[in-house]
């Protein structure tokens, strides 16, 4: 089944909680389609791609101050310890988006000397036929649109900020979750309440500016894959070219050593050799990037190709 979603202020929140309503429940299979805000709550259509954009009106910034989200959405038959694979078949910008650097205080910021300076902004205007984004300046990037924030809620009570990434999704901003890719992540609560937004036109590894090219979404498509059998501590994913296993922490060394023990274990259960060996090749196969350092909580992904895999298995 195919089901809608727009960002209405009834569909919409900026904050993770296990005690949110499902706006929507799914079976394993189906298919929702979204409309999504950029993550600062600005709406879809804007008259100019180069002015500043118009906000959503009637947002409560005390209840939701984070990224604008649509969801929940519920999964038929998801209980807390079961894996929901999020399978993206569309990832389509919508004709505007932003960037910005330097400008406020934080650690990066800081670091190069650029908190006391003006706030540097750029507006996009994003041809997603074309695949460029031109700015008012007439520079050119191409795009490689991706979402940055989707997941679920920790088994915690209250209310829990949309700008780490956890266990169990969240604001994970990894630039190789494109069209075609598909997402493993722990269920932590029953029901699942799977939540999606901050699309991103283009981003480099590491997001080193504090955002991407923030843009609003004309269509996100995904599909749901409930694997009940299936235990993970860690998101991983496959793309079109590997697989990739994530960690996070507020050290990098950790959050590396978090996506490699994870990576470790997909590679025992894809090639069927031990985690010694598995290290060992990891050394000679697996690549570390930087997924984020801006989030509070650093990102690491580990990559694996997929054309790798068969010279590894074992007779």
């Amino acid at each position: 089944m195919i089901h809608l979603l727009e960002p209405t202020l009834a569909n919409l929140h900026g904050h993770y909680s296990r005690n949110l309503k499902p706006i929507l429940t799914v079976a394993s299979g189906d298919i929702v389609r979204y409309k999504t805000l950029d993550a600062g709550w600005c709406e879809i259509d804007q008259p100019d791609p180069f002015g500043k954009p118009i906000k959503m009106a009637g947002r409560d910034r005390e209840r939701d101050p984070g990224h604008a989200l649509v969801g929940p959405v519920a999964i038929e038959g998801a209980k807390k310890g079961m894996t929901l694979e999020v399978r993206f078949k569309t990832i389509r910008a919508a004709k505007w988006g932003w960037s910005a650097a330097g400008g406020w205080k934080n650690d990066i910021n800081t670091r190069l000397r650029l908190d006391d300076e003006p706030e540097w902004v750029l507006r996009w205007a994003l041809d997603s036929a074309r695949g460029i984004a031109v700015n008012q300046h007439g520079q050119r990037v191409a795009m490689n649109p991706f979402m940055g924030n989707f997941g679920m809620p920790p088994d915690e009570e209250g209310s829990h900020s949309t700008f780490p990434p956890r266990f169990c999704g969240g604001n994970m901003d990894c630039k190789e979750f494109t069209e075609g890719s598909r997402i493993f992540l722990p269920i932590a609560v029953d029901g699942g309440l799977f939540s999606i937004g901050d699309g991103h036109a283009v981003q480099g590894d590491g997001e080193v500016g504090n955002v991407a090219l923030e843009c609003p979404m004309e269509l996100v498509e995904v599909e749901f894959q409930l694997h009940p059998e299936m235990q993970i501590k860690v998101p991983r994913a496959s793309t079109f070219t590997d697989w990739i296993t994530l960690g996070f922490h507020e050290d990098l060394d950790e959050a590396a050593m978090i996506a490699l023990d994870s990576m470790l274990d997909l590679m025992a259960e894809k090639c069927r050799i031990e985690r010694k060996e598995a290290l060992a090749i990891s050394s000679l196969l697996v690549n570390l990037h930087v997924t984020q350092i801006v989030n509070g909580m650093k990102g690491v992904h580990a990559m694996l190709p997929h054309h790798v895999i068969p010279s590894l298995l074992r007779s």
